[in-house]
């Protein structure tokens, strides 16, 4: 039944996050993986796709990632929390644990969104596909997410130690004095998260744009990034989406786990 909770209230956090998200998604997108905006600031890139479309351009792919929004955020959460549960019964240590808990709800929420982002990337950049080309980017798209998670719960791990050492402002924290509140909890260990990776988000996009030699490795574009200056492209509509996003969305994935822990009769972890 816990496991059951985790994946209901990781499907609440992944549907609110698309439906909050995705316009700043689209233009951070669009800025990495449409060369004809490789020169572009978030605004202008805004700008263009709300005068060409309205509103609605800024929620190009959508569908498919609110579809799988939270089938992702689920997998990430509830095998996360799957694999904790088991390993907190082993002699492991407790960082050992959380890794690699972490890296098994990456893994989970990367197979998910393998084809789930790569319909979303091409709407947003407004390229055709098709059926053979949807595992294009697979690899990096795994990898991303496997330290982007691993990443989110060694934070979130850290700023609770934190927390309880006295290091964290009062106002960041929750009723208990001992974690950070959720909406601080999403925004800023989602963001180290993200900058943890970004590089690697930026490939990503690129990979399955389908706007670039797709001959050409995930490292050589990478390496072409870094002597072009494009390492971290896309990274302030990136970041002030992941702190709306992320935490409005862990407000609710909290609420829904607390709400259905309490509804079944069951104590709540950490």
């Amino acid at each position: 039944m816990e496991s059951f909770i985790t994946f209901l209230a990781g499907a609440s956090h992944g549907l609110t996050s698309v439906i909050v998200g995705q316009p700043l998604d689209t233009v951070k997108t669009r800025m990495q993986a449409m060369p004809s905006e490789s020169q572009s600031n978030s605004l202008a890139v805004a700008r263009r796709v709300v005068e060409k479309e309205g509103i609605r351009g800024l929620y190009r792919g959508g569908l498919p990632i609110f579809i799988g929004g939270s089938l992702m955020r689920s997998a990430q959460f509830g095998v996360s929390g799957t694999v904790k549960s088991k390993i907190d019964e082993s002699p492991l240590p407790h960082f050992a644990s959380v890794v690699i808990a972490g890296v098994a709800g990456g893994i989970g929420r990367g197979i998910v969104e393998i084809p789930a982002d790569f319909l979303k990337i091409r709407k947003q950049v407004e390229h055709s596909w098709s059926m053979k080309e949807v595992m294009n980017g697979a690899g990096i798209t795994l990898g991303r997410n496997t330290v982007l998670f691993a990443a989110f719960v060694v934070y979130v791990d850290l700023a609770k130690q934190a927390c309880q050492v006295g290091y964290v402002p009062a106002a960041l924290m929750d009723d208990t004095r001992r974690n950070l509140s959720p909406f601080a909890k999403g925004a800023i260990c989602a963001n180290l998260a993200w900058l943890t990776v970004w590089p690697a988000d930026v490939v990503k996009s690129m990979r399955q744009s389908g706007n670039y030699d797709g001959n050409t490795s995930s490292l050589s574009l990478l390496r072409d990034n870094i002597k072009n200056g494009r390492v971290f492209r896309g990274i302030l509509p990136g970041l002030i989406r992941s702190s709306i996003a992320n935490g409005l969305s862990m407000v609710v994935y909290e609420m829904t786990e607390s709400s259905l822990s309490e509804h079944f009769g069951l104590q709540r972890k950490g």
